[in-house]
């Protein structure tokens, strides 16, 4: 699984940093190619001659100590890496990776990769709770930052309870899992639609919705990430989308409807998760409507409802749909799933405190034919996201064949 990967392995200051030497030998074992920085105070418990032994290349301290003057070290390191492990991570690494510093080796080298980051703390049972440290995990995992949850024992300080750094073992696996995840898609094409449609009344003013792009662009990281090669139909917006995906922007439900159909054909899945506007205004003005009295009355007509189209056509795609509700929630989602012919519907409660549309956290309902398949407690948005496409890699595996042709 690990043959022929880069993994960039970050060890910070804590006593854990004995671990971060057994968790290098165990990679390298696996076949992975192990670049290793260490923090300064890192080095105080573990001699960066034992990681340079067992990983075979330099050891990073310092940024200004460049070994090889034909590239520029941390810029290079952060190109190279299939994957960044921080372990032990720090509450101090947290930090900065949460708030951008960039002020030794690791640090910078983390602003530089565009990589996928996987993080493993370990601190103080009560640093670990502090309101500071959750913020921070919390704020680098929207971001798509994943974690090695620590585990619950004997810690260094004297204290029992939740820190103690995960065991080389366990962050192995995840590793292979990281890994294994990206191959689930390999060779599908994901759809996904994302952000809310404008519907424009006159040049400066324009109907629209609370939506905002963030979980389409999480799901089509997700996808990415799983391998697929993914095509966002992307309409308003408050999130940038993803690096390595295709993004085509458009505005009206019209032209999201346009430039869905043109790809649906070619697509394995397509997940419908834009709020796309149910009525347009009738008339759409060539000029600024001017103010003229107490009222004023829009005429309002359907648009075409994207998600019934597709499922009247759809042949062999997966097609998943998306219910934001504030009441009635199942009822609603099973209603829409069998009269648009989605295969999923991801529904959830508006109306409850982290489900909104601009939070970085939502709680959903996974429906099928059947009724619930999953349901979710509060996550980051990216965590849904990859629950979701796990499933959907899951229900394509187990289809019948016939539907696969």
């Amino acid at each position: 699984m690990l043959k022929g990967k880069t993994i960039l392995l970050g060890i910070t200051g804590g006593i854990a940093a004995y671990k971060a030497a057994a968790l290098c030998s165990k990679l390298v074992q696996a076949g992975a190619d192990v670049r290793v920085i260490m923090t300064e105070s890192a080095t105080k418990f573990v001699a960066p001659l034992t990681l340079q032994t067992l990983s075979r290349h330099p050891v990073y301290t310092d940024t200004f100590d460049e070994k090889d003057p034909s590239v520029v070290s941390h810029i290079d390191l952060a190109d190279s890496a299939d994957l960044v492990v921080i372990a032990p991570a720090t509450a101090n690494i947290i930090a900065k990776l949460a708030y951008g510093l960039a002020d030794d080796m690791l640090s910078t080298t983390l602003l530089a990769t565009t990589a996928p980051i996987l993080v493993a703390p370990a601190m103080n049972v009560h640093m670990y709770e502090h309101p500071a440290v959750i913020h921070n995990m919390k704020l680098i995992a929207s971001r798509g930052v994943r974690f090695v949850e620590p585990g619950t024992g004997q810690l260094a300080c004297g204290y029992v309870g939740k820190g103690r750094l995960a065991e080389p073992e366990e962050i192995v696996v995840a590793i292979e899992h990281f890994f294994a995840q990206r191959k689930v898609m390999a060779g599908k094409k994901v759809l996904v639609t994302a952000g809310g449609t404008v519907e424009r009344v006159d040049p400066v003013r324009y109907l629209t919705n609370d939506s905002s792009g963030k979980m389409g662009f999480a799901i089509a990281e997700a996808a990415r990430d799983m391998g697929a090669q993914v095509t966002v139909i992307a309409a308003r917006a408050f999130a940038l989308p993803p690096s390595g995906v295709t993004v085509v922007r458009v505005e009206s439900a019209e032209e999201m409807l346009q430039a869905v159909t043109d790809r649906f054909e070619s697509s394995d899945v397509v997940i419908k998760s834009a709020a796309v506007a149910d009525y347009r205004p009738v008339i759409k003005l060539d000029q600024k409507l001017k103010k003229t009295g107490d009222k004023l009355v829009l005429e309002l007509e359907k648009t075409t409802d994207i998600l019934e189209s597709l499922g009247r056509v759809k042949s062999t795609q997966f097609l998943v749909g998306f219910a934001a509700e504030t009441q009635q929630v199942e009822y609603y989602a099973m209603d829409k799933l069998r009269r648009k012919n989605c295969d999923l519907i991801v529904a959830n409660d508006v109306a409850q405190e982290g489900a909104g549309f601009h939070g970085d956290t939502n709680i959903v309902q996974i429906f099928d034919q059947n009724g619930l398949a999953a349901s979710w407690p509060l996550l980051s948005k990216n965590e849904v996201a990859v629950r979701l496409m796990s499933l959907i890699a899951e229900r394509l595996e187990t289809r019948p064949e016939v539907e696969r042709q």
